[in-house]
C-alpha cells in the first residue's frame, strides 16, 4: 500500500494543500489579520466530545461510519481543548480529516 498522501490519485494532497493555501490567501485579503479569543475549553464542549466518539465508534463498530463523523469528532475535540498547545494538535487533526476527505470527493468519478 503507498502511504504517500496522494490517497491513491498521483498529485492529489499537493492539490488539495494549494487548494487550502489559496483559501487561506482569500481569506487574509477579505478579512485582514485577525486576532480573535479562542473560544475553546468550556465544560459543556467536552460533554460534545464524548457524545461525538461514541457516536463515532457506534457508526463504526455498525458498518455506518462516514467523513461527517470523523470530522465532527475532531472538531469538537479541538472546541473542548483549552490548553494551547494541544488545541493546535487538535486544528491539524481538523485539517488533515478535511483535506483527506476532500482527496476521497476528488477520487469520486
Amino acid at each position: 500500500m503507498n502511504h504517500d498522501g496522494d490517497a491513491g490519485v498521483s498529485g492529489s494532497l499537493a492539490k488539495v494543500l494549494a487548494d487550502v493555501a489559496a483559501e487561506r490567501v482569500a481569506q487574509d485579503e477579505r478579512f485582514g489579520m485577525q486576532v480573535l479569543p479562542d473560544g475553546t475549553g468550556a465544560g459543556h464542549r467536552m460533554a460534545e466530545s464524548v457524545l461525538a466518539r461514541r457516536e463515532t465508534e457506534t457508526a463504526a463498530e455498525g458498518g455506518t461510519l462516514t467523513w461527517r463523523h470523523i470530522l465532527m469528532e475532531e472538531v469538537l475535540e479541538a472546541f473542548a481543548e483549552s490548553d494551547p498547545e494541544r488545541l493546535r494538535a487538535e486544528l491539524i487533526q481538523v485539517a488533515a480529516v478535511a483535506v483527506k476527505w476532500s482527496q476521497a470527493l476528488d477520487r469520486r468519478p
